[in-house]
């Protein structure tokens, strides 16, 4: 880093800004976002509290459901099940169970934290209370 740097930023200094033994300026943490070429809020910590599974968490998925979204929105999470379905085998077309860390790769697809990604689906009643399939009454 200091080497890059033309030795302006000290590799124990900013070591001791991450490990938070040292305070930064606004300015200063502008000039190292700027050196890294990253927006500031990636060197900030995440104010919004984060939900994460442990990963050997199954997290089941309503394909039934998920067939219900429109696939503008639903499409790349449709994409992954049906890659999970072919290389396993597994075509039985109701439900999908998937790992934590499928839906770490698939909150990076959709640009958004985990956390978010199942609040997501848990709003397409794609897991969570509502992952039951519909009932309909057929009168």
């Amino acid at each position: 880093m200091e080497e890059k740097s033309a030795r302006r930023w000290k590799a124990v200094v900013v070591g001791s800004y991450e490990r938070g033994d040292r305070a930064i300026t606004v300015a200063r943490l502008s000039e190292l976002a700027g050196f890294y070429g990253i927006p500031i809020a990636e060197l900030l910590p995440d104010a919004r509290p984060v939900r994460t599974a442990d990963p050997d968490t199954k997290i089941v998925l309503n394909l039934e459901r998920l067939s219900e979204v429109p696939a503008d929105v639903a499409g790349p999470l449709a994409r992954y099940a049906a890659t999970i379905q072919s290389q396993r085998g597994d075509y039985n077309g109701r439900v999908l169970s998937i790992r934590a860390g499928d839906l770490t790769s698939l909150a990076i697809i959709y640009d958004v934290t985990p956390s978010e990604l199942m609040d997501q689906l848990t709003e397409w009643k794609v897991l969570g209370p509502y992952a039951a399939p519909a009932v309909h009454k057929v009168a």
